[in-house]
């Protein structure tokens, strides 16, 4: 009898460590809004650089060229209504990611806020990519995605290059912050979502 009751442990053991790892290698993160961000980021750090560079606009004018992040904004918000609509289970994990991605939004809104009222702009990149490493590790680390977790810490690393840089090429680190920590990390979700 203790054989048979050990036996049942032991297969009940094997069935909660199985519906574990099952939870979590059914992913549910497919990249897009990685993709998304990473892209629009790239496109409107590229845009910013260039107008500045050609004399075409002053630094607060070519600053509206962020105002692309708007339309982005509302498609994250119908895309994750729609993801909400559609899928069969909300995992711990996935609640927990949506509220680091929260958390970093509007610690960024603030942040944007505050170094406009104080006009400190050469603070501003520093903690900008300060800010993107932090929900990038962390969502990495909760899903145990190391492209995230790697992106996050050249974000960190770009933080401190940025420190050194002190023309408008560094509003071109943002391409590599976004590269390393949001597109690539975006695509390599995308082909293990497919391929699960």
């Amino acid at each position: 009898m203790d054989q048979q009751n050990e036996l049942s442990a032991h297969s009940s053991l094997a069935l909660i460590e199985s519906m574990i790892n099952k939870a979590q290698n059914q992913f549910s993160e497919n990249g897009t809004l990685y993709l998304v961000w990473g892209w629009v980021v790239s496109i409107c750090s590229l845009g910013q650089y260039l107008l500045l560079k050609l004399n075409m606009t002053n630094f607060k004018q070519s600053g509206f060229i962020w105002l692309m992040t708007i339309p982005v904004m509302i498609y994250q918000i119908f895309f994750l209504i729609q993801k909400k609509k559609t899928e069969k289970v909300k995992t711990y994990t996935d609640e927990i990611i949506g509220y680091v991605w929260m958390t970093f939004g509007i610690c960024m809104g603030l942040f944007s806020y505050i170094m406009a009222m104080l006009q400190i702009w050469n603070l501003f990149y520093p903690f900008i990519f300060l800010f993107y490493g932090i929900p990038t590790f962390l969502s990495g680390a909760i899903m145990r995605f190391k492209p995230l977790m790697v992106g996050g810490i050249i974000c960190w690393v770009l933080s401190l290059v940025s420190v050194q840089i002190h023309s408008i090429e560094v509003i071109l680190l943002l391409i590599p912050a976004v590269l390393f920590g949001w597109i690539i990390p975006g695509y390599l979700l995308r082909a293990r979502f497919k391929s699960a």
